[in-house]
């Protein structure tokens, strides 16, 4: 498995799922990164493939993306690529994840209203690493239900 820090800018695909797990709250969407190019020859912009990652994000970065991110909407997100492969039904899939660390609304694409949000204790908070996939058990669901630029460093 292979890790890169990314900034990505897209659109949220599928409704954010949030999870309270016995180690803190996870929150997980599709997120859509189309390419656009400027086509010299007609003058105008042109859409390119579109790339779609799972972006996951934990703690009280999960929490404020289940109360204000909505299917379509503009985001950036930061955070760490994750590149894996899996064997489905006899065939090499390969999957791309980004653990978020920081996202927020593409402000280039429309205003928001900003709201701090309570914090506890820093030292009541769980580390944002997680050893299990809280996805591969059902748990109780809360939460609310084009321009690309990838920045690799």
């Amino acid at each position: 498995m292979s890790e890169t820090t990314v900034t990505l800018v897209g659109n949220v695909a599928t409704n954010v799922e949030y999870r309270d797990t016995a180690t803190g709250g996870v929150a997980r969407f599709r997120f859509a990164v189309p390419v656009r190019r400027w086509d010299r020859e007609r003058a105008v912009w042109t859409d390119g493939p579109t790339s779609f990652y799972t972006v996951s994000a934990w703690r009280s970065l999960a929490v404020n993306l289940a109360a204000s991110v909505s299917v379509g909407e503009p985001l950036v997100v930061h955070g760490r690529l994750r590149v894996r492969e899996e064997e489905l039904d006899g065939r090499r899939k390969t999957f791309v994840d980004v653990v978020a660390t920081a996202a927020g609304h593409d402000l280039s694409r429309g205003t928001a209203a900003f709201r701090r949000a309570v914090r506890q204790n820093p030292e009541q908070q769980p580390p944002d690493e997680r050893a299990s996939d809280p996805w591969q058990t059902p748990q109780p669901a809360s939460g609310k239900a084009n321009n690309a630029l990838v920045t690799v460093s």
